[in-house]
């Protein structure tokens, strides 16, 4: 692997270690559905234009169609609507380690829809990352009184399915449509019902449209969805995809880093603790997680 894919994947993570503490700040000027929504569109608009700009084939055909509104539902409107609450109740180095758990989930499901095996080694490391997940969180759940925070860690899993199911249909149709192409046209799929439930629940004359504000918008859109799909695509060309999300253990660091200088979070054992087991089985499902394709694996 080059210096230089070795700094663009850094580079990604860091990206998408700050979306949790920009959604914090955003969700401050603006209600929590309408913000989502704007950043999945002006991410969407990005990337469509770029793809169309490059000359990339328009997806075809009513499956594909279907397969990218399951991924924009999933991905997008599960994901958005989960992350953009979840930072209401959690603090961002948390919700960064809690919102990792997604290469396990992805993991458990590759198992059931794709027939991925998992070694001994993938089953640890599952069983490793949830662990860490409930030592972080049971010492908040038997405390009492904490009902908010176990309200956002539901939000956070929640985020954490809709784009594990969504990463899971997108491998399935990685051969048949463009890259570019299938995350612009998911984004604004998924905007919709988010679009929708924020016209009905919110009122958008609440945006404050302040420095701050446009701030997070444009480094949620910009930077932490079309310009890190951007890199993250051309590393890929060169690296294989197990070694690059071998570098995923980066987004809690990152996270808890951000969380500690910025937000002034203070950290306990157990978020210690527990940050190190759900890196530990992260770093474990994918490295060493899923056993080689047999011949009767192979589609004929």
């Amino acid at each position: 692997m080059s210096y230089l894919a070795t700094a663009k994947i850094i580079f990604a993570m860091f990206l998408w270690a700050i979306c949790y503490p920009l959604i914090t700040i955003g969700i401050a000027y603006a209600p929590h559905l309408t913000f989502a929504m704007m950043r999945a569109v002006m991410a969407g608009v990005i990337l469509l234009g770029l793809a169309l700009a490059l000359g990339r084939p328009f997806p075809c055909g009513w499956k594909t169609w279907t397969s990218l509104a399951v991924i924009g539902f999933g991905a997008t409107s599960l994901g958005y609507f989960g992350m953009f609450h979840a930072a209401e109740f959690v603090a961002p180095g948390i919700a960064t380690v809690i919102g990792n758990s997604q290469p396990l989930l992805a993991a458990a499901l590759a198992g059931v829809v794709l027939g991925e095996r998992l070694t001994v080694w993938g089953k640890l490391g599952l069983a490793l990352g949830f662990l860490g997940i409930v030592v972080i969180a049971a010492p908040r759940l038997f405390a009492g009184g904490q009902e908010s925070y176990l309200v956002g860690v539901g939000y956070i899993v929640l985020a954490a399915l809709g784009i594990t199911v969504s990463n899971v249909m997108l491998k399935r149709i990685a051969d048949t449509v463009d890259p570019l192409m299938a995350i612009g046209a998911q984004l604004l799929i998924g905007s919709i019902p988010l679009a929708v439930i924020a016209a009905v629940t919110e009122d958008i004359s609440l945006i404050q449209w302040s420095p701050g504000f446009l701030f997070a918008l444009v480094g949620l859109a910009v930077f932490g969805s079309a310009l890190v799909f951007v890199i993250w695509m051309s590393v890929l060309v060169e690296v294989p995809l197990s070694k690059a999300n071998a570098f995923s253990f980066l987004l809690p660091i990152f996270g808890l880093t951000m969380g500690l200088l910025y937000y002034g979070e203070s950290l306990g054992w157990p978020e210690l603790v527990g940050s190190c087991l759900a890196l530990a089985g992260v770093a474990i499902v994918t490295q060493k997680g899923f056993a080689p394709p047999t011949l009767a694996d192979i589609p004929t």
